[in-house]
C-alpha cells in the first residue's frame, strides 16, 4: 500500500505504507474516493503539522467500503459504504495524526457508527459521498450567518467551500452574491444560482448595493445585505464589509488568516454589526448526508477533476489553480 505524506515544506510524497493492524474497537475502510482540500495545500506549504518537518499524512475528505470490523464495534459490517467524519476520530484523520485518507486502506481508530463513520445513502456514488466533509464546512458557515429564506447574502471566495456555501444558501432561498477574481469560479457560482461580481473589473461596493439595494442610516449609505461570509481570506474583505454593513448586519469569517488584519472599529459603532467565525462542522454531517439524494446533481457538478490515486501529486497541482473546483481522487475499483 501507499500513503500521501508531507516530509517538509513543499515536499509531499506518495510513500510505501504498511497499515497498522486494527484493534477490537477499530474499523478499516477500503478507500474509494477522497477529495483534495485547500487545507492539504496549506499543510504542504507549512511543511507539516504543527511545524515544518513533521511527517504528516494527508487526506480527510474520504468515502469507502468497510473491510474490517473490530470485535467490539457495533452496527457496522463488512461491505458497508461509509463516509468518514475526520473530526470525530481520535487522530483527526488527515490533519496531523498518523492516519490520512489518501491511502488504499484507512484505519479508523475507535470507529463508531453515526459518529466517525456514517452510511452512504443508497444510490449515491463514492465521489459525491466524499464531498460530505467540505459541504459540511460550507453548511456550518451558512448556519453561522443565520440567514433564512429571503435573506441577502454575500459570499467572498468561490473555491470548493465558497461554492458549497452558494449551493446551501440558494437552496435555502437566499439572494446570493458570489465574489471572486477568477471567472471560471464565478461561472460555477452563477450556475448554482448566484449573482456574481469580479472586483478586478467592477467596483465591489457599488455593485453589491446595485444588487441588494441600499439604505441611509446615520448619514451613510449602506448595502441592503443581511450577512457576509469570508471564504477567501483577503485582508481587504473586512474593511469592505464594515464600510458596506447596514444596521445589525452579520459577518462570518471562515477563511484562515495567518497574520493580523486591521479592524476599522469606528464605522462599526453606528452599524452595530456582528463579526463572528465558523470552523469545521460540529453537527452538520447528518444534514449534508440527508440532502445528498436531493442535491446529487449540483454536488456532482462541483467536481471539476477526477484522477486516479497514482496521479494524486498531479491532482495537488491542479487543485492550486483557479481552473479547478473540487479535485477528486478515486481508487482502483471505486466504481460508482
Amino acid at each position: 500500500m501507499r500513503r500521501l505524506t508531507i516530509h517538509h515544506i513543499d515536499d509531499v510524497r506518495l510513500d510505501a505504507y504498511a497499515r497498522p493492524e486494527h484493534g477490537p474497537k477499530d474499523v478499516v475502510v477500503r478507500m474509494k474516493a477522497c477529495g483534495i482540500c485547500g487545507s492539504d495545500l496549506s499543510y504542504i506549504k507549512n511543511g507539516g503539522i504543527p511545524v515544518a518537518g513533521t511527517m504528516t499524512a494527508l487526506g480527510h475528505e474520504g468515502a469507502g467500503e468497510v473491510m474490517h470490523v473490530g470485535d467490539e464495534v457495533e452496527g457496522l459490517h463488512i461491505g458497508q459504504a461509509v463516509i468518514v467524519n475526520p473530526m470525530n476520530t481520535p487522530s483527526f484523520i488527515g490533519s496531523g495524526g498518523p492516519e490520512g485518507a489518501f491511502t488504499e486502506e484507512l484505519l479508523v481508530r475507535e470507529g463508531r457508527l453515526g459518529h466517525s463513520l456514517l452510511p452512504i445513502p443508497e444510490g449515491i456514488p463514492f465521489d459525491v459521498a466524499a464531498m460530505c466533509e467540505p459541504l459540511a464546512v460550507a453548511l456550518h458557515g451558512v448556519n453561522r450567518s443565520e440567514v433564512t429564506a429571503g435573506s441577502k447574502l454575500v459570499i467572498f471566495g468561490c473555491g470548493p467551500i465558497g461554492l458549497g456555501m452558494v449551493m446551501w444558501a440558494v437552496d435555502r432561498g437566499c439572494d446570493v452574491i458570489a465574489i471572486d477574481l477568477a471567472d471560471e469560479r464565478l461561472d460555477r457560482a452563477e450556475a448554482l444560482g448566484a449573482r456574481t461580481i469580479n472586483p478586478a473589473r467592477e467596483d465591489l461596493v457599488t455593485q453589491v448595493k446595485a444588487y441588494h439595494g441600499a439604505e441611509m442610516y446615520f448619514g451613510r449609505e449602506r448595502a441592503g445585505t443581511d450577512a457576509y461570509i469570508d471564504a477567501a481570506g483577503a485582508p481587504s474583505i473586512l474593511g469592505d464589509v464594515v464600510r458596506m454593513a447596514k444596521r445589525h448586519a452579520r459577518h462570518v469569517i471562515t477563511a484562515a488568516y495567518l497574520k493580523p488584519i486591521e479592524l476599522p472599529a469606528g464605522p462599526m459603532l453606528t452599524s452595530e454589526m456582528t463579526i463572528t467565525t465558523a470552523v469545521g462542522y460540529p453537527s452538520e454531517f447528518p444534514d449534508v448526508i440527508a440532502a445528498m439524494p436531493r442535491l446529487h446533481d449540483k454536488i456532482a457538478a462541483m467536481i471539476s477533476h477526477s484522477l486516479p490515486f497514482d496521479a494524486v501529486l498531479d491532482g495537488l497541482k491542479i487543485a492550486a489553480t483557479p481552473a479547478s473546483a473540487k479535485v477528486m481522487i478515486y481508487f482502483e475499483g471505486a466504481g460508482s
